[in-house]
């Protein structure tokens, strides 16, 4: 197995993996034009030459940063290829200097191991803005927040959702 950046040629492999899990709701689902959009923010793992694991990276600022679509080929669950993918990703976020890194999910004890720890939905206002407004499943989530690091003690929001940058988070 081997670890490293994604590109483009494997927006297909991504779009797939991703979609294997968005049917259900597991992953919120992307676009293969998202995809290839956020391509530089990928890690995939690939075994001979084949992609078996994706996730993203997404960075809101020097005070956090997200793990996203995490996905692991069925074929190839139990051989760490998810865990080699969230690893690259806190190494990417280290180089970032980035403070913290949160992330939503169902399956708490698989990232538990890697450092994180249960944390408040309302404390990653960011991400409730950047993705969760637009949820169907806005007031009945049943995702676990998890940070790794600080949890931020500021929100870089957009202009257009506020009309300033910057804003103090009600923690």
């Amino acid at each position: 197995m081997r670890t490293r950046n994604a590109i483009l040629p494997d927006a297909d492999a991504i779009h797939e993996l991703i979609a294997t899990y968005s049917g259900d709701g597991t992953l919120l689902p992307r676009t293969l034009a998202e995809i290839c959009e956020n391509i530089r923010d990928f890690t995939v793992v690939e075994d001979q030459g084949q992609v078996i694991a994706c996730g993203a990276l997404h960075l809101y600022g020097p005070h956090l940063a997200e793990v996203r679509s995490i996905a692991v080929h069925p074929d190839s669950k139990g051989k760490g290829a998810g865990h080699r993918v969230v690893k690259a990703l806190l190494q990417e976020a280290e180089r970032q200097q980035v403070s913290g890194v949160c992330l939503f999910t169902r399956i708490p004890e698989f990232f538990a191991p890697l450092g994180f720890t249960m944390a408040n939905r309302e404390d990653l206002p960011d991400k409730i803005y950047k993705d969760c407004l637009a949820c169907p499943k806005l007031h009945c989530c049943d995702e676990i927040a998890m940070v790794r690091g600080e949890l931020p003690k500021y929100a870089f929001l957009h202009q257009h959702h506020i009309g300033r940058g910057l804003v103090k988070s009600e923690a």
